[in-house]
């Protein structure tokens, strides 16, 4: 159960599905997607994690996670309000599925606000995977060497990079963790495509990842 790749669509789908059977910290590819262009640097500089704090607005889903689930995003605001926008709702992607695995809920709400179409059908399996293993994740997750580029269109592209050496799967009903030791692939890097909804959010329609990136390695 590798976990994440977070959400997945085209090849990232299967990816992802199967970084969640693994084991989190290091092992193969998990259940989102993976490919992503390492971008800008991660000076100093305030996260991004505010901004998805402000932005989480009336009409939004309220996401919860369990207190042994942590994030260190190392995001930094742009300066530029959309770019700092597709910021803030990719991160608040990433928490609501995790908080659909941490609530066992393939159907969870929250990540089905911030996704849609393939992407989201994808999503939806990546949890069940979680659900039928009866696993969660816990522990830290870092991102960093982000990247935003805007398009003409309306979309946006966000790239970055995760780091999932200090995260693990957990047995819902024994409580046991199934730590990992750190490797290569311990570093994922993701390519996602978002647009910007009727409602001025940002939802993420394509994840692509890339695990063991040279992009991504310390």
């Amino acid at each position: 159960m590798n976990r994440r790749p977070r959400l997945l669509v085209t090849a990232a789908v299967g990816a992802t599905a199967a970084l969640l059977l693994t084991a989190c910290g290091g092992g193969d590819e998990k259940p989102k997607v993976n490919d992503k262009i390492a971008g800008a640097d991660t000076g100093g500089g305030a996260s991004a994690s505010a901004e998805a704090s402000a932005t989480a607005s009336a009409g939004r889903p309220k996401i919860e996670l369990p207190s042994d689930l942590q994030y260190n995003f190392e995001w930094r605001k742009t300066g530029d309000k959309d770019k700092d926008a597709v910021l803030a709702d990719g991160e608040l992607f990433i928490k609501a599925t995790d908080q659909a695995i941490a609530n066992q809920d393939p159907l969870d709400p929250a990540y089905r606000f911030y996704s849609e179409g393939e992407l989201a059908a994808a999503t939806q399996k990546y949890v069940q995977r979680f659900v039928d293993h009866k696993a969660r994740t816990t522990g830290t997750y870092r991102f960093y060497s982000e990247s935003v580029t805007l398009r003409g269109d309306g979309s946006a592209a966000l790239t970055y990079c995760e780091d999932q050496g200090k995260a693990y799967n957990k047995y819902v009903k024994t409580g046991k963790v199934d730590k990992t030791p750190v490797t290569k692939n311990s570093y994922v890097f993701y390519n996602t495509e978002l647009k910007r909804n009727s409602d001025g959010v940002w939802v993420t329609q394509d994840m692509l990842s890339e695990r063991a990136s040279s992009k991504c390695q310390p």
